[in-house]
């Protein structure tokens, strides 16, 4: 009976030690960090350095729009130290971390604002200067005179792809910084130094793309769906989207006649299509414009893993500007 007992009783003991984690931290004494998707877990991973554990609710290759959790990942929310995602995107991340995490989690929409879905249709930004910290359109409000279809949105009526911008992104990971601070007070000086670092790089960057950017022959920006809002309203560009913020959606057959003939006006000459995202539609488009297809990649998830955030804006950047005709 005794032999019997022993094993069981060190089951007992490991199973109570898995879910004894008041601090957050991982088997080897580092801060456990859950992140939402990539761009949060490269900011996490850049700013925690080697005192943090990071990992990601969304598996590499896959749509972050439509992630699922099983009951692992749910765990992972309730025991981690730091949870860090963004409210709207994720709606099964949004409930784990309502009902499993809420105490210890970021929401990267607290730190950035995020302008209304609507605002990612070209017609409903076509003409207009933009002030500094505008706020955006309001949720639900009438698009401008040939808008055409209306565009779908996130749960919240907002457009999350804000790491787009790198500015964007560099506020984030100073919030970031601080909430890693409030988890792991003794190495609080230490992300807050790495998300300065990470900043500089940042903001290096936004200056490759205002420079790139700066001169060129079209400023139209044919995208397969509306994710570069952030991007084009940085840089100067107009987006038009096949579709809206859904991937998934399926554009109507006057919807694709509507865009085929603003890049027919505009002489577009190239259709971009995402890394994620089936081509087909892109490639429709681009046939009956006599345009060719190429990526833009809207950062959600690498297909990669040689790749990481700059690389890959930066080969969206060489992207852009050959689309484009710009200057170099």
């Amino acid at each position: 009976m005794m032999r019997r007992l022993v094993p069981a009783l060190a089951l007992l003991v490991a199973l109570s030690a898995c879910g004894d984690n008041p601090g957050g931290g991982g088997d080897d004494g580092k801060l456990s960090v859950v992140t939402a998707f990539y761009p949060l877990q490269f900011v996490s991973e850049r700013v925690g350095g080697d005192v943090v554990e990071v990992s990601n609710l969304t598996k590499p290759g896959a749509e972050p729009h439509d992630v699922e959790l099983n009951a692992g990942q749910v765990g992972q929310i309730a025991d981690a130290g730091l949870v860090v995602y963004l409210s709207g995107f994720q709606p099964a991340v949004d409930d784990a971390v309502k009902q499993n995490g809420s105490e210890h989690a970021f929401d990267a929409a607290s730190a950035v604002r995020l302008d209304s879905a609507e605002a990612a249709d070209v017609h409903s930004h076509e003409g207009e200067e933009h002030a500094e910290g505008e706020a955006g359109h309001a949720e639900g409000e009438e698009h401008a005179e040939g808008a055409g279809e209306h565009v779908e949105e996130s749960s919240t009526g907002l457009d999350p792809h804000f790491w787009l911008d790198p500015t964007r992104l560099a506020t984030v990971a100073e919030k970031v910084a601080a909430e890693m601070g409030k988890a792991d007070p003794a190495h609080a000086a230490d992300f807050t130094a790495r998300a300065a670092a990470l900043s500089t790089e940042l903001k290096t960057l936004d200056g490759e793309f205002t420079a790139g950017l700066k001169t060129c022959a079209r400023r139209e920006l044919v995208t397969s769906h509306t994710a570069f809002h952030y991007l084009a309203d940085r840089y100067d560009l107009t987006q038009i989207g096949i579709t809206g913020i859904d991937p998934e959606s399926e554009p109507s057959p006057q919807r694709l006649a509507a865009v085929a003939e603003e890049a027919k006006e505009h002489g577009t000459t190239t259709i971009f299509f995402e890394t994620l995202v089936s081509p087909k539609v892109a490639e429709t488009l681009a046939k009956e414009v006599g345009a060719q297809t190429a990526v833009l990649d809207p950062l959600e998830g690498l297909t990669d893993e040689n790749a990481d955030y700059f690389s890959v804006m930066r080969a969206n950047l060489t992207a852009l500007t050959k689309a484009l005709g710009c200057e170099s």
